[in-house]
């Protein structure tokens, strides 16, 4: 496996698994989010829409750990933000990653600790990591 085929590897994996978490949590079928929908997702108060924005910045790092700090697990809606935001994560180059000081290995790795956090450590064994 060549780096590029383990870079969408990741990605593949990542969006497999808000497919699966927006499964179970909600009963109903992800496809993506609408744009409108969008908003309704939030942490402690602070939209997902703020989270992209801080990475498009370059602030992930920051971004994750306001978001690891504030999740309250065990509710649904929040812990759909986080997803998504690990699956916007790995969706970003691996330039612009690298120079941010970030990986789409450690965006699997939120991810991980992500759903084992919120009582869904079943689906990591689901999906082959």
């Amino acid at each position: 496996m060549n780096f590029e085929d383990e870079k969408d590897y990741i990605m593949r994996v990542i969006k497999e698994m808000v497919r699966v978490l927006f499964s179970l949590a909600f009963g109903k079928k992800y496809v993506s989010v609408d744009q409108e929908d969008e908003n309704k997702y939030e942490v402690s108060g602070k939209k997902l829409s703020e989270f992209k924005a801080m990475i498009d910045q370059g602030k992930m790092n920051d971004a994750e750990n306001i978001l690891l700090d504030s999740i309250d697990y065990s509710n649904k809606n929040e812990v759909a933000a986080a997803a998504l935001f690990y699956q916007y994560l790995s969706e970003q180059e691996e330039d612009f990653l690298r120079q941010n000081h970030y990986s789409r290995e450690e965006a699997l790795d939120g991810m991980k600790q992500l759903l084992g956090s919120a009582g869904y450590s079943d689906l990591i064994d689901l999906i082959k990591l």
